[in-house]
């Protein structure tokens, strides 16, 4: 019996963690994903984000756990990014700004 492959889905969303240091003006990235559906987008950057405050001193982590936890925010995200939106959550330490963002993801050669 022949069976064909199953068909290849094409990324709906775009995500990356970038880390900004204002001092240096200098971007690092922190990892990026192409997903099939926004849920799974938002999903990476839930991921990334829990790796980013575990990095962080407990009370500069404090506003990426809470984020982490917001169930409204992230209900808000997924409404966004299912709209072909683009969202993005920004925290801060002392040295630098990380920012998580989602949006739609671009036809390759663009």
């Amino acid at each position: 019996m022949l069976t064909a492959p199953p068909p290849r889905i094409a990324p709906s969303c775009w995500a990356e963690a970038l880390a900004y240091l204002p001092a240096e003006h200098r971007t690092i990235p922190l990892g990026s994903r192409q997903a099939t559906t926004p849920r799974l987008a938002l999903r990476w950057l839930r991921h990334r984000a829990a790796h980013i405050a575990d990095q962080l001193d407990p009370w500069e982590a404090g506003p990426v756990r809470h984020w982490l936890h917001d169930h409204a925010e992230h209900e808000h995200a997924l409404a966004v990014l299912t709209r072909g939106g683009s969202y993005t959550f920004t925290a801060f330490d002392d040295s630098a700004r990380y920012l998580l963002t989602a949006g739609p993801a671009h036809p390759q050669g663009h």
